[in-house]
């Protein structure tokens, strides 16, 4: 079969790898579609991040080359003899943590913060970028009949969102700012409306990006045309109740921290490439909270549950489609040179 396998940083290769078999509690699925994620963009210009290159990764047992792609649905055509859950022809959405499980479920409460934390499609055993990819049924979600395989793609990156939202102090009627409007921030901005914010200020450079985060509702500033913190701080009064950082960019974290009211909060949602100084007076002086987030936790089913409601949709959010051969030229360069692409889905099909 055809996938997508990460060799180094700038070397991703489309080429035919062995198609994978399923043991006791696996499922085999025929992907449908893919979405490059920012995460596989850092892996992708900077890597590695998540790619284990050194050692084989704990439970995947594999280390690079590894097949890409984690933000993906598609068709269940293979059970191992154990599964219970699912069935051949059962449309899924895959969460693609890798973490402690036994007999087809997570061991930990809180699985997301394992030590052992990896991702299929980024710590090897597998990916999205491929024709076929097996997995454990803990990871396979049914898609309820309303979503599409498109849709589906989408799940994941809204879980992020989502779990963002949830892990943050916010409560309905609260106000908010965001802190770049890429996937995660428009995700993040459809999000906090279905949670309630009364306000939502969204922090964004790029036009097509700025239209869009208008088009979900936000109040948006371009910190090049004025200072966002002042602008924020103008609007907002003394700032917004909640502040979330989705730009990896540390002079943006500090803006983040400074867009938060005396007592505020902080959510880093990004995944960094590089250190990032802030000043502890800036939070101990206001009692400000900063804390971090680190993907999702039980969550795909309320997630699916608000698509069918209408957020996190697949028409504000998907940009193009593409096949695998054309993966590394008209998606990962298209993202990196043209920000007006929010989500490109890939078709392995």
């Amino acid at each position: 079969m055809k996938a997508a396998v990460w060799y180094k940083a700038k070397d991703l290769r489309v080429e035919e790898v062995t198609e994978p078999a399923v043991s006791e509690h696996d499922v085999k699925v025929k992907v449908k579609w893919c979405g490059i994620c920012g995460s596989d963009l850092h892996e992708y210009l900077a890597g590695p991040i998540f790619i284990p290159v050194d050692s084989p990764h704990p439970i995947s047992k594999e280390k690079a080359p590894i097949i890409m792609g984690h933000e993906f649905a598609g068709e269940v055509v293979e059970t191992g003899s154990k599964v219970t859950k699912l069935q051949v022809g059962d449309r899924v959405a895959i969460e693609p943590i890798l973490a402690p499980n036994e007999n087809g479920e997570y061991k930990d409460e809180k699985y997301n913060l394992t030590d052992l934390l990896g991702f299929h499609g980024l710590s090897g055993g597998g990916g999205g970028f491929s024709q076929f990819t097996v997995v454990g049924e803990h990871m396979a979600h049914k898609l309820p009949d309303e979503l599409s395989y498109e849709q589906g793609a989408l799940v994941e990156p809204a879980a992020v969102a989502l779990h963002a939202i949830r892990q943050s102090s916010l409560k309905a009627g609260d106000t908010a700012a965001v802190f770049g409007a890429g996937p995660i921030g428009l995700l993040v901005i459809d999000a906090l409306k279905a949670a309630g914010a009364s306000q939502i200020y969204a922090v964004e450079v790029s036009e097509s990006r700025k239209k869009l985060a208008e088009q979900l509702g936000a109040v948006v500033i371009d910190p090049k045309e004025a200072d966002a913190v002042e602008e924020i701080r103008k609007l907002a009064g003394s700032g917004v109740d909640v502040s979330f950082e989705v730009t990896g960019i540390p002079e943006v974290l500090n803006q983040s921290i400074h867009s938060t009211h005396t007592g505020g909060e902080t959510v880093i949602v990004s995944i960094w490439e590089s250190d990032a100084a802030i000043q502890p007076n800036d939070i101990v002086i206001k009692e400000r909270t900063v804390k971090g987030i680190i993907a999702y936790r039980h969550i795909y089913p309320a997630v699916m549950e608000l698509m069918k409601q209408g957020y996190f949709q697949g028409e504000t959010m998907i940009t193009k489609k593409i096949g695998l051969d054309d993966v590394v030229n008209e998606g990962f360069e298209q993202l990196v040179k043209d920000k007006s692409q929010i989500k490109i889905l890939v078709s392995p099909e």
